[in-house]
């Protein structure tokens, strides 16, 4: 070989390891932006580790770690597949930040977000924000929307100084781990999990009122808000939103589950056990709070009688492709009781025709309590998941006396 091939191919080998450094995502926190139609950027922190030489996220909300593991990053393209709600980011190096998409895959065709993100960033709005005129720690009376569309909710916040975190709770559900900031008179607050991509802005009016609200969700929504200081606010009983229509007793189901095979709620597995149903999708953040939940559930009351069957309304009528989603469901959470594909999607007409015997489906998920009589004792609309705090603790407290006392009634003869 001669000195002009051996030169040549170490100069080759020093590009290789200098573009493969170049690739590398640099560790510690990230702040990452997604840009909405308006303008608005809905930020949030991310920490970039290497585990074997591998690169692996945490997507930081309040104090949810949020792990992502499956990243690749080939040339200067980046790519990171959620682990959750069906979508990607597809991104290009430059230097040491990023930019690119976040690509949401909907039943019919991708929803693309313009993202970007830099190291070495801790901050989420503000490097340095304004001192705060006001504390809004406490709960509120919060209403969102305008005309039939309102929606009135609760709101929980702590605030530390500038910091602020919280949630609002709804009848449907909680808007997960918000944070943000109290700069003078004015509220930020965000979060981004894969499935809720959500800026809230606001002018404190006083310590007892919030006004000129905007909430931004994904990439097109605006909706205005506004709250008011309420130690006392509080939403309506869970179990009060959904009911049997009149002359039933029991509700029944046939659908498929992930190998094909056809599962009824009249199968002898079923058979005088206490059996907790799960309305849900694998597009809905707290339908999954909920199924982390029913996890650890089923592993303490399973030898004790009680089966769990998940009911999926994905985007799509596509067996196949709702079989993927709920795969991935299957693998993150590790679930162990049937997840089926209805076959409907997550439409709520759709959802009340696929059970004709309940009244109405107002949100996901909506779980269905049945007793060893195959009849039902409640059913519960929405899920306070653990950033909620006491809410969440108390609904594992009622549930699971709930299902203490339903085992310890004998079947009818």
């Amino acid at each position: 070989m001669t000195f002009k091939n051996i030169a040549a191919g170490i100069c080759g080998l020093l590009f290789l390891q200098t573009g493969f450094a170049q690739t590398k995502l640099k560790t510690g926190v990230w702040r990452g932006a997604l840009k909405t139609k308006s303008g608005t950027e809905i930020p949030f922190n991310f920490e970039v580790n290497n585990t074997g030489g591998k690169p692996a996220l945490a997507i930081i909300n309040g104090a949810e770690r949020f792990k992502v593991t499956d990243v690749a990053i080939k040339g200067d393209s980046v790519f990171i597949h959620m682990p959750l709600f069906n979508s990607d980011f597809k991104l290009k190096l430059n230097g040491d930040s990023l930019n690119g998409n976040w690509v949401r895959h909907l039943a019919d065709n991708d929803l693309l977000v313009p993202f970007s993100a830099v190291p070495n960033t801790s901050w989420r709005f503000f490097k340095n924000p304004e001192k705060p005129a006001f504390n809004i720690g406490g709960r509120w009376s919060a209403v969102f929307g305008e005309g039939e569309g309102r929606d009135t909710t609760v709101g929980e916040f702590k605030q530390d100084g500038a910091k602020l975190t919280g949630t609002f709770l709804t009848t449907t559900g909680d808007y997960r781990y918000l944070e943000g900031t109290v700069a003078g008179n004015k509220l930020y607050l965000s979060c981004f999990d894969g499935g809720h991509a959500y800026t809230f802005t606001a002018t404190i009016g006083n310590d007892k009122t919030i006004t000129d609200g905007k909430f931004y969700a994904g990439y097109s929504s605006v909706q205005p808000w506004a709250a008011v200081k309420d130690e006392n606010a509080k939403l309506p009983d869970a179990y009060s939103l959904t009911s049997l229509k009149p002359g039933y007793k029991k509700i029944a189901f046939s659908f498929k589950d992930l190998d094909g095979k056809t599962v009824s709620l009249d199968d002898s597995r079923f058979k005088n056990k206490v059996v907790i149903v799960q309305i849900l999708g694998s597009w809905c953040p707290n339908c999954m709070d909920e199924t982390g939940y029913m996890v650890n559930y089923y592993k303490k009351y399973h030898n004790k009688g009680v089966e769990v069957i998940g009911l999926a309304y994905e985007r799509t009528t596509d067996f196949e492709k709702s079989k993927k989603a709920l795969q991935q469901v299957k693998d993150r959470f590790k679930v162990t009781y049937p997840l089926l594909v209805t076959g409907y999607t997550s439409d709520k007409k759709q959802t009340a025709q696929s059970l004709p015997m309940l009244s109405k489906v107002v949100g996901f998920p909506t779980t269905i309590i049945i007793d060893k009589n195959g009849d039902v004792q409640k059913i519960h609309t929405g899920f306070s998941g653990p950033g909620t705090g006491e809410h969440y603790t108390e609904f594992i407290s009622e549930f699971e006396k709930l299902t203490d006392d339903l085992l310890a009634a004998p079947p009818a003869p």
